[in-house]
């Protein structure tokens, strides 16, 4: 990565007011080249003006060396040039000082007035010494030659040095900005890689709930229907044999059901994260570059839409044989469903079959022996679903079984039900049983 803005500065950090230390020591050697100049041009210029050479030579210095400050202060440099351009010195210090004026951030009308003023200047003293040198002879040109030779000097010590500070000041505020655009831009792709990250980790924390939501849906009401008829296999082992043999089926076929929808999702996930790794590795053979952080957020959510979308069942027509297990568990349970029949989305019959069946397993733990109402409603825009049971026969039967709680499975359901747009309400009934109810919007 380039150096750019702020670290472009400390970075190349100079003297005084220089930024480098490359532009410290041209100014200073330009200052002594033009200080010598000035120095050689005040010796023709004391004996004109008829003061001591040594005078002239030091006033030569002292003005020559002023452009050790061209950086700093321009105008006052050109100021300079300009005032002592009757005693025909500074040259360099007028065309480095227009040069560098011009590539300066200064408002325009200060760069013409400065240049004019040094271009009338230049042109009265070309004009006034080619005019003496004609007179004394030196010359033998014509009239002619007196305007031309003031114009052509004149152009030729102001034009060029002004043309070319303005190129060489425009192209640097355009990189300038180009840098700050740079910088700007840097600053613009860290922040969106740190809301890629923070997108992927909320991303891979719905995922992570999602699973264990799911998990919690399938293993606890298979388990918690093994526990009860184990339970009653237990009670019955030695007083019906043949109803200890039936309860023994049941719990082997819950356990098989329960591997079984357990091995589903846990195919489903190795098949997204193998799908992933593939095309993982396909990347990484296609070009060996790093991979932009904005793709994982986007890549977190693929996945985890890969692995709902290939998610199968359970659904509504389901709900005959999930009440039927409940009642071969020894649960008295009254199943009704109002409303025209019809298929929803995979969503929400997913959605209204696990809050049955939770709230199934919550009598099962809670409220053993108790009457259960199951209740659903198919409506025009909205399907409704409600679970009530009576209070348990007897006070101690609600623990009975050994049931443990984890406290997450109403969680889980207001978390489905909210996730379509749908209205979750649980509580317990004036008559001292428990219900829940939710209605999930049917588009």
């Amino acid at each position: 990565m380039t150096t750019t803005g702020a670290d472009h500065a400390t970075a190349l950090r100079g003297p005084w007011w220089w930024s480098r230390w490359r532009s410290a020591v041209l100014d200073v050697g330009l200052a002594l080249v033009s200080a010598l100049e000035c120095a050689a041009e005040g010796i023709p210029f004391s004996r004109d003006a008829g003061i001591p050479v040594s005078a002239g030579i030091v006033f030569g210095l002292l003005a020559g060396s002023v452009l050790v400050l061209r950086r700093k202060w321009p105008i006052a440099v050109v100021l300079v040039a300009i005032a002592i351009t009757p005693a025909q010195m500074g040259f360099l210090m007028g065309i480095v000082g227009l040069y560098t004026l011009a590539a300066a951030e200064l408002p325009r009308r200060i760069i013409v007035a400065l240049a004019g003023m040094t271009f009338l200047g230049t042109l009265i003293v070309t004009f006034v010494r080619v005019r003496q040198s004609m007179a004394r002879g030196d010359l033998t040109l014509g009239d002619w030659f007196v305007p031309f030779a003031s114009l052509a000097t004149s152009l030729g010590l102001t034009a060029p040095p002004v043309l070319l500070g303005l190129y060489v000041g425009a192209r640097r505020r355009l990189m300038e900005s180009l840098r700050e655009r740079a910088d700007s831009l840097e600053r613009e792709l860290q922040l969106l890689a740190e809301r890629a990250e923070e997108r992927a980790e909320w991303a891979r924390g719905e995922e992570r709930t999602r699973i264990a939501r799911e998990m919690h849906d399938v293993v606890a009401h298979r388990v918690s229907l093994m526990v009860v008829h184990a339970a009653a296999l237990q009670a019955v082992a030695r007083k019906d044999p043949e109803k200890a043999v039936k309860n023994a089926a049941l719990v082997g076929d819950m356990g098989r059901q329960a591997l079984t929808e357990l091995r589903e999702m846990l195919g489903v996930l190795r098949s997204g994260e193998a799908a992933q790794r593939r095309t993982a590795a396909a990347s990484a053979s296609v070009a060996a570059v790093p991979v932009p952080l904005a793709a994982v957020g986007v890549a977190a959510a693929a996945a985890a839409s890969r692995v709902v979308a290939e998610e199968e069942g359970p659904w509504l027509s389901e709900l005959e044989v999930l009440v039927g297990q409940s009642a071969a568990a020894g649960m008295v349970v009254d199943l009704s469903v109002e409303g025209d029949v019809r298929s929803y989305a995979a969503a929400i019959e997913q959605t209204a079959f696990r809050v049955v069946q939770e709230a199934l397993t919550n009598a099962h733990k809670h409220a053993a022996g108790a009457k259960t109402h199951v209740r659903l409603a198919h409506r025009v825009a909205e399907i409704a679903m409600q679970v009530e049971n009576e209070p348990p026969p007897e006070p101690a039967s609600a623990a009975s079984a050994g049931l443990p709680s984890g406290g997450n499975g109403l969680v889980g359901m207001r978390e489905r039900v909210l996730g379509l747009g749908g209205v979750f309400v649980s509580g317990p009934t004036d008559a001292g049983g428990f219900r829940v109810s939710a209605v999930i919007p049917a588009t």
